[in-house]
């Protein structure tokens, strides 16, 4: 037998076992702007803590929360320590809480307060501990909201704590902007006090370990790769589903809305993820240079095609999980003739050679049916119908990467159902990464794997100034043509449903259809 220079495959040998990860993170300080406010209690704080449990912190740390609120170091811990236990599924085990808990301190200061800053430069000085290059790592977390940024940036250039003394780096929550004009207006005031290399745009779905594995699946698998393309796709479809309403964030979110809040981010990032090109390495700016190229050609829309191929909702009252809900317009802080709406669908091009008259069909919404996240590749129907089938529908292969809740990739395609007939009959092949992995792995997450990116200088998943800016521009068309033209008909949609008439329509009138659940 001739030789093909391969190994063999034994199909019965265990996969390759992959050591646990470790990074020898330097030693650093952490200065939280807004220490006490809603992020701070349930994303950054237990997850600090949870870096701090699973040894991924170094021996030497301090984390400084800032904010108004008048509190000792003491009083902050006890803080800390509650909000650990209301936001983190895991008891807090005494050994790791007191190693923790002896690295946080506080400072009671306005953000508009030059004195205060004086403090923090004193205490950075005094609590900020050397690396092995013999620099001081300082890390500033925004987790403020965007109308405080002059104001810190002002006062931080003034006690020269930008640059100089420290290696410093910032972190940036969303809402960056409210347009791209706001935008860019963000960036020219953030590059006032930091390098494009100091400065990371933080978007938490980028951190997730199913969107990661997004690029994984296409670049590291040579079977996808040439059926990636307008010749066997039909089209896309991306769904971020969520079935909670609005929470505590109306005041945000009646400014906002879900173009702001969800498109411009989260699913604008997923879809790059589907639709750019190889990078030519794992690099932070040779990946976000591909992602930068996608949002570039995507087709402007104009009014009419706005009117046409996007459809806006705002849920009413209705029933989730067994229970009754209030719609968008009972909720506590929402106008009672709110024109703000909660749910988005449309269908977007890009413009390039990969992708010219491929529809990539968006939609998202709150208090929809179920939550879930999924981006679904439809392939185009064999050119022949050989075999027959019962079903009504001859059903596409399509290919499944769900984000959450259940993390999975699937394939669904046809075979022959088991008799002496000829019958098609779908099936789906399945991943599933609590069932396919080992139960001791650990899924970081999303902050988890952010913040040790951050605290590595690592800026592949965070977002770059001319990749905000232009997601921007693709989405401003769609938010001054709806703030412009008043919705007649909201609420539109019933709490517990998959949202609008028309977002139906919308895919029917194209010959094709939500995927539902």
């Amino acid at each position: 037998m001739e030789s093909t220079g391969q190994r063999p495959v034994d199909e019965n040998a265990p996969f390759c076992e992959i050591a646990p990860e470790k990074f020898d993170i330097e030693p650093f300080t952490l200065v939280i702007f807004g220490a006490t406010g809603d992020l701070s209690r349930r994303k950054l704080l237990p997850t600090l803590f949870h870096l701090c449990l699973d040894q991924n912190l170094p021996p030497e740390f301090s984390i400084i929360g800032f904010a108004s609120t008048g509190r000792s170091d003491d009083d902050y811990r006890n803080f800390v320590k509650l909000a650990i236990e209301e936001h983190s599924e895991e008891a807090i085990p005494w050994p790791c809480w007191e190693r923790f808990s002896a690295n946080l301190y506080y400072i009671s200061g306005r953000f508009d307060d030059e004195d205060s800053y004086k403090i923090l430069s004193r205490r950075l000085a005094e609590l900020a501990r050397p690396t092995t290059r013999g620099t001081k790592e300082i890390i500033f977390y925004m987790a403020v909201p965007p109308q405080h940024l002059p104001d810190i940036m002002k006062l931080l250039i003034a006690c020269k704590l930008c640059r100089g003394a420290f290696n410093t780096r910032i972190i940036v929550e969303k809402p960056f902007g409210q347009d791209r004009k706001s935008a860019a207006e963000l960036n020219v005031l953030l590059s006032t006090a930091f390098d494009e290399s100091q400065i990371y745009r933080i978007d938490h779905y980028l951190g997730k370990e199913t969107v990661q594995n997004i690029l994984f699946f296409r670049f590291a698998n040579s079977i996808f790769e040439p059926l990636w393309n307008r010749r066997y796709i039909d089209h896309v479809q991306i769904t971020v589903a969520e079935s909670l309403g609005i929470e505590n964030r109306a005041r945000f979110y009646e400014g906002a809305g879900v173009v702001r809040d969800i498109v411009q981010n989260h699913m604008l990032e997923l879809l790059a993820l589907v639709a750019m090109e190889p990078p030519i390495g794992f690099e932070a700016d040779y990946i976000r240079d591909e992602r930068v190229k996608v949002f570039r050609t995507i087709r402007q829309m104009d009014d009419e095609y706005i009117d046409g191929y996007t459809a806006r909702g705002q849920y009413g009252a209705g029933v989730i999980d067994e229970k009754e809900v209030p719609g968008y317009r009972e909720e506590n802080n929402v106008s009672p003739v709110s024109r703000t709406a909660t749910y988005f669908a449309g269908r977007f091009y890009i413009d390039n050679w990969r992708w010219a008259g491929v529809p990539f069909y968006l939609r998202t919404g709150k208090r929809l049916k179920k939550r879930i996240t999924e981006i679904s590749i439809h392939f185009r129907q064999p050119p022949l119908k050989l075999f027959s089938t019962v079903c009504e529908i001859r059903e596409p292969n399509f290919l499944v990467l769900r984000v959450q809740p259940r993390e999975e990739i699937s394939l669904h395609i046809g075979v022959k159902y088991p008799g002496i007939g000829n019958q098609l009959y779908p099936v789906n092949m399945n991943f599933n990464y609590e069932r396919d992995f080992p139960v001791d792995v650990h899924f970081p997450l999303p902050y988890e794997r952010l913040l040790l990116d951050c605290m590595k200088e690592d800026q592949t998943l965070f977002a770059r100034r001319d990749e905000i800016e232009v997601m921007w521009a693709a989405v401003d068309p769609i938010i001054r043509r709806w703030e412009d033209t008043p919705p007649p008909d909201f609420p539109n949609y019933a709490a517990g449903t998959w949202g609008t008439e028309k977002a139906d329509e919308l895919m029917q009138n194209d010959g094709r259809q939500w995927r539902i659940w």
